[in-house]
């Protein structure tokens, strides 16, 4: 088989050699040890907790080493492709403070540029030719049908589907046949002819789980579909190779596919980076755990943590405690430090899956919300809710001097102890709601109707605006000895049975009608910043529903 002229008749043409490449794209001039790494998804409109889980992973490794982070498209399945992908996935990514040096849509060096797999498609094409002059690659006519037919047999016999060895139809044709099939106009995509065999193993330093043993790989994979464009595993081989990549952390399910990308880099002539394999994200499931669904859970998509509005730090200090096992204790000992100043290893990955608990997200969410000043919060809110709020929750930023006494309140700002009463920004907006429209009232009343009224008409009759809080628990003590309560807690006790209820009990039933809820925060402060006439007008319009 004479090689170079199948070469040349499949990309005919002169093409860059590959030593012009490597000087296209010189070595990254950095300090010593500094690592590459990339994210490189692809503009399918759907970014995910995997997607963040490596994304801080491989930004902390760049980082902390003084290395480069960039961002590579990979855009070559046209059919997946969704406007406006590219900017979701920055939008996202930029939102939990994940920061790229280079790459698509980020500006920087442009030195290891184009950053759209599509941009680079001259390269591909340059060392796809190369692989066929040296007969490592060929072209392959065999269609849809007739492979779909192959994998029924190989299934059928309960062996290893895909094309390799004797099922590889097309890697035995002779020169004669070759030439007739592209004479003749007819389809072919380009495969790897693979030298592996699947009988033999390799030992593989993961960065991340140690010492691992993979088959060879012996598939004759498709490196070129037939429109010219390259498949993820030969473009992505490449790319890491003139973009300099030093370090790839990757979710563990590409574990299958590394005896190819190895085949790959050493059939192309280039020394592959380091690959790392980062555990699965696990959900409980009744007594089992399974792997986080895109079908099952909605809170695998980064885009259910932006809706909800969760604070971007307490996500990603959730992320850190899964990827690395001494964050944590790091993180308690250190809880207001930068988390940048943490000494990220990729040793102290998790080599097993690791168990994703949303309850416990929410713990550290109001724990760094909690943290927060009343005007830090605010802005937090206002930028959640410019871009997913209601009009309703815009319009609380109207009164901006309202809203920080509000949150100053349900922070407990001042207080002897912060309270934690927000877990995210939607929830946020929703326990702050009864401070700028009538409530909706989510808990029942725990006394009768001519009770309720009777405790209210009371409390309305000595209600004073101007009253310090003292003076105003002592007419809420008087409305409840004259209605048969307890005004003090200690009689209550000591004779629960001489009365209908305690001053608490009377306290709830004004906290019911001013905020809907039985518990708040302070009932005279939330009275305070209402206002006299509309906490009026709040009692009484409960008084008329009882």
């Amino acid at each position: 088989m004479d090689y170079k002229k199948l070469a040349e008749r499949l990309f005919p043409g002169a093409y860059p050699t590959p030593e012009e490449y490597e000087r296209r794209y010189p070595p990254r001039d950095l300090p010593a040890g500094a690592e590459v790494t990339r994210l490189a998804p692809s503009p399918t409109g759907f970014i995910h907790l995997g997607n963040l889980f490596a994304a801080i992973a491989n930004e902390r490794v760049a980082h902390r080493s003084g290395g480069v982070l960039y961002l590579r498209i990979e855009d070559t399945d046209l059919k997946r492709k969704v406007d406006g992908a590219v900017e979701a996935v920055i939008r996202a990514l930029r939102y939990f403070d994940i920061t790229f040096d280079e790459g698509a849509e980020i500006g920087g060096s442009d030195l290891y540029a184009p950053w759209y797999q599509r941009e680079r498609a001259e390269i591909y094409r340059a060392f796809a030719k190369r692989l066929v002059e040296q007969g490592r690659a060929y072209p392959c006519f065999c269609t849809e049908e007739e492979l779909a037919a192959l994998r029924e047999e190989q299934t059928a016999k309960k062996l290893v589907t895909g094309y390799y060895g004797a099922y590889a139809k097309c890697r035995s044709l002779g020169e004669e046949e070759i030439y007739r099939n592209l004479d003749a106009g007819k389809p072919y995509v380009l495969r790897l002819r693979s030298l592996g065999d699947a009988e033999k193993k390799i030992k593989f330093r993961d960065a991340v789980k140690g010492e691992i043993t993979v088959t060879e790989n012996d598939q004759d994979i498709v490196i070129l579909k037939s429109d010219g464009i390259p498949t993820y595993h030969f473009a992505h081989a490449i790319d890491d190779h003139f973009m300099r990549t030093t370090l790839v952390i990757r979710g563990e399910e590409w574990l299958a596919s590394l005896p190819i990308h190895l085949e790959l880099f050493g059939a192309l002539g280039f020394k592959p980076p380091r690959y790392g394999h980062n555990c699965s994200l696990m959900k409980q499931d009744g007594p089992t755990r399974r792997k986080l669904s895109k079908r099952k859970d909605p809170e695998l998509a980064l885009e259910f943590y932006r809706k909800e509005g969760y604070f971007p730090r307490a996500v990603k200090v959730y992320m850190l405690t899964l990827l690395n096992s001494n964050f944590e204790e790091w993180y308690l000992k250190n809880p207001e430090a930068p988390l940048e100043t943490f000494p990220y290893k990729v040793e102290k990955m998790g080599k097993s899956g690791a168990l994703f608990d949303l309850d416990k997200l929410n713990d550290i969410s109001k724990s760094e919300l909690a943290r927060l000043t009343a005007e830090e919060m605010l802005a937090f809110l206002k930028g959640w809710a410019e871009e997913f709020g209601s009009d309703a929750e815009k319009a609380y930023f109207v009164e901006e001097e309202k809203l920080l006494s509000a949150l100053s309140l349900c922070m407990g700002v001042g207080g002897k102890k912060r309270r934690k009463d927000f877990v995210t920004a939607s929830q946020a907006m929703k326990t702050i709601s009864y401070f700028f429209a009538a409530p909706v009232r989510e808990d029942e009343y725990a006394v009768d109707a001519p009770t309720r009224r009777a405790l209210l008409d009371g409390f309305l009759a000595r209600y004073d605006e101007a009253d310090d809080s003292a003076a105003w628990f002592a007419k809420v003590k008087e409305v409840a000895a004259e209605n048969g309560f307890a005004a003090e807690m200690r009689d209550f006790k000591a004779s629960p049975e001489n009365y209908r209820g305690s001053v608490a009990d009377v306290a709830e039933v004004l906290r019911i009608a001013v905020t809907g809820r039985a518990n708040t925060p302070d009932l005279w402060t939330i009275m305070h910043i209402l206002g006299g006439e509309e906490t009026r007008a709040r009692v009484a319009r409960a008084k008329e529903e009882a």
